[in-house]
């Protein structure tokens, strides 16, 4: 059974892109395809006019640069036994800056300059995600896919890593692909929206227009179950 039918969308330059569904829908393989990190059995896939599908690995360097990824889990994508100025440095050439470029990255995601010094397990789950968002800003990338960024971490600290985001894409001039399966969510960091279901996309458009005034059933099944950010934050705090 294929993971993904007849999927086709264009993420143009600036643009903040959401794709949206529940667990099973395919999120993972296409975000996997997006960043060549698997091959598809069919179809094509390209990169500022490059088919990626069908390269070999040493002919990706430049997506690899120009490309990067914020996984879900920030403790697993982090390596424990390296110091966050190490973490956040590995992408970088010998020519670069690492010093002048490892302070701005962490001024930028809002990280102490002291942190540099740390280890991932020092920090909370938001501080973690910050130092992720920093590694994959190291290497200049122009796209930045964010998998699943926030649905590990606390509802306290959701709006803040999204408001991080938003504030970084618009900083750096960044095209933004951002999953998750909370249409809220998506609706508060991104202009355009793919719902996918069952490995199909079922709808696509502007954020707002499909948030007000959904066209497929699942759609509106997945604005139903979605609690708000501001509604949970809300419960989270009158609850503490």
């Amino acid at each position: 059974m294929a993971a993904l039918k007849g999927v086709s969308f264009e993420v143009m330059a600036g643009q903040r892109f959401g794709i949206v569904g529940e667990s099973g829908s395919g999120k993972s393989t296409l975000v996997r395809l997006l960043a060549a990190l698997d091959r598809p059995t069919g179809g094509t896939i390209s990169f500022r006019g490059v088919r990626i599908d069908h390269l070999p690995e040493r002919r990706l360097k430049f997506l690899r640069d120009e490309l990067q990824i914020v996984f879900q889990d920030p403790m697993g994508s982090l390596d424990p036994r390296m110091r966050v100025k190490d973490i956040i440095c590995e992408p970088l050439g010998r020519a670069d800056d690492r010093a002048g470029r490892l302070r701005e990255l962490l001024d930028a995601v809002g990280l102490p300059q002291d942190a540099a010094a740390r280890y991932p397990h020092q920090f909370s789950g938001g501080q973690r995600q910050r130092i992720s968002i920093a590694r994959a800003l190291a290497p200049h990338p122009k796209v930045l896919v964010a998998d699943e960024p926030v649905s590990a971490l606390d509802v306290s600290v959701r709006a803040q890593i999204l408001d991080l985001l938003v504030d970084l894409v618009e900083r750096y001039d960044l095209t933004l692909v951002f999953v998750s399966h909370d249409l809220s969510v998506v609706r508060r960091v991104c202009d355009t929206v793919a719902v996918l279901r069952r490995g199909e996309i079922v709808e696509l458009g502007d954020v707002e227009q499909v948030y007000q005034r959904p066209a497929h059933p699942y759609t509106r099944e997945l604005i139903a179950a979605a609690p708000t950010l501001r509604g949970a934050l809300a419960r989270f705090q009158e609850g503490s």
